[in-house]
């Protein structure tokens, strides 16, 4: 049975956010080889991931406005473009730093594929259709960390890791054609004006100070240069919250903060993210610096995460049925900061079966506390504030993960150096695993203060 027209522009957007999640989640396993490669530490590519990451949330808050004011087929045309060429340079990269901008260009395409093509799909598909079409964007975060670790181990060890960028070129340019042929080139008239001041504020902060933490011990600046971009955004922070109470419409708007499940889902949340946003990176080099196994083997251990996520998913409304947001969030926080620590256990010898379901459970635990924080954070929002609520929590969620490959790495390395390992080993990565899985309990404490009947009306499915 052919494929109903109005269906066709789902497909579209799923296959290009497929290209982004698979592209954000293959790169772990490849990133030994690259640094040997590039001539690095290991562990210095964290910078590779962190500038990725933030190229996503930086430019994710403006993105619904490009979208109305430039039309949502040219920004989403221009997005895959971008990220395509962010791919090519990747590929070409030989060293470290442009490596570190072509991935930071990745980001920037793949911040706006996914949210201008949400718009693209609640524009252009029926009533009648949503329900399908949203099944279909669905299927990228669920099959992209399965399938990225896997495709990249297998690439990395078979292969060569420059090929793992150029898959997505012949991707991008057959969605650029279909762009142009089935997606409408939809936008508002009067999108009204952008905080572009609140944007370098808001970027410039998140950039300088991430990228300066991902610099602080590493060989591409001196010391004091990342230090002070680290001063530099952290005055950006104060000068943008002095500048969100003055403005009527902030980019990011801090007042959603005020908000009682709103304020326990972000800022909770982030504190459990940092967790959730260090493990992809640091499992993959425990399993092939520390443990001697190969990209390959690692990709597949890796990937049990995803298969632990996509069961609890199945499982996530009843148990918040059950128990509630608070009693969910509270209790599940300490299983999953232990789920993540326990990473940090395995030594040279230990059971391949016994490391799958460790990780198996490292996906389990953390994908009840990811869909109970994502939907406890609209439950008090009120349907014209969802816009902008989701511009605050998608920047701060996006530098929580970007936070937690900083924190483990820097973690990581100041091991290695207490244990006076020229190279890392096995026994420099427990630290760094306990470290990021207690910021799961530090959420505990947020979540406590929440009303036990809190998001009742989402956990019950009465809200309308």
């Amino acid at each position: 049975m052919p494929i109903a027209k109005a269906l066709i522009a789902p497909l579209i957007v799923a296959c290009a956010m497929f290209m982004e999640s698979v592209d954000a989640n293959v790169i772990v396993t490849a990133i030994p080889e690259m640094a040997r490669a590039f001539g690095r530490d290991p562990v210095t590519l964290k910078i590779a991931v962190t500038s990725y990451v933030l190229g996503l949330g930086v430019f994710i808050p403006i993105c619904g406005w490009v979208a109305d004011r430039f039309g949502a087929r040219t920004v989403f045309r221009a997005a895959i473009g971008v990220f395509v060429v962010g791919s090519i340079l990747c590929a070409a990269s030989t060293s470290l730093g442009p490596f570190t901008v072509a991935r930071f260009i990745q980001g920037v395409g793949g911040a706006m594929m996914v949210p201008v093509g949400r718009i693209i799909i609640f524009r252009s598909v029926r009533r009648a259709d949503f329900i399908r079409a949203m099944n279909y964007l669905s299927l990228p975060a669920m099959l992209g960390p399965a399938v990225g670790p896997l495709l990249g181990g297998f690439i990395t060890t078979y292969l060569h890791w420059r090929l793992i960028f150029f898959i997505n070129i012949p991707i991008g340019i057959l969605g650029i054609y279909l762009t142009n042929r089935y997606i409408a080139d939809s936008r508002e008239e009067h999108p009204g004006r952008l905080d572009w001041f609140g944007f370098f504020l808001s970027a410039g902060a998140g950039v300088l100070l991430l990228l300066g933490l991902s610099l602080v011990g590493g060989e591409l600046v001196s010391p004091t240069v990342a230090v002070a971009m680290c001063v530099v955004g952290a005055l950006m922070v104060s000068f943008y919250i002095m500048h969100a109470a003055r403005v009527e419409r902030p980019l990011l708007d801090l007042r959603f903060f005020k908000v009682p499940t709103f304020q326990a889902s972000v800022i909770g949340g982030s504190l459990f993210r940092i967790g959730l946003g260090a493990v992809p990176f640091l499992l993959p080099l425990a399993l092939q610096e520390g443990l001697g196994m190969t990209a390959f083997k690692s990709g597949a251990i890796t990937c049990a995460s995803a298969f632990g996520g996509m069961f609890m998913r199945s499982l996530a409304s009843r148990v918040l049925r059950r128990f509630g947001f608070r009693r969910t969030l509270f209790f599940n926080a300490a299983l999953s900061g232990i789920a993540i620590a326990a990473c940090g256990t395995f030594f040279p010898g230990t059971p391949t079966w016994l490391i799958w379901a460790v990780v198996l459970l490292g996906g389990f635990f953390p994908a009840l506390q990811f869909t109970s924080l994502n939907s406890l954070a609209y439950a008090e929002i009120e349907t014209r504030d969802v816009g902008r609520a989701t511009s605050l929590a998608s920047f701060v969620q996006q530098v929580s993960l970007g936070l937690g490959v900083t924190i483990a790495g820097v973690t990581l390395e100041f091991s290695q150096y207490l244990n006076g390992h020229s190279a890392v080993q096995w026994s420099d990565f427990w630290p760094a695993f306990f470290v990021v899985g207690m910021f799961s309990f530090l959420s505990m404490p947020i979540t406590a203060r929440l009303p036990l009947d809190a998001g009742s009306e989402i956990s019950r499915g009465t809200r309308g």
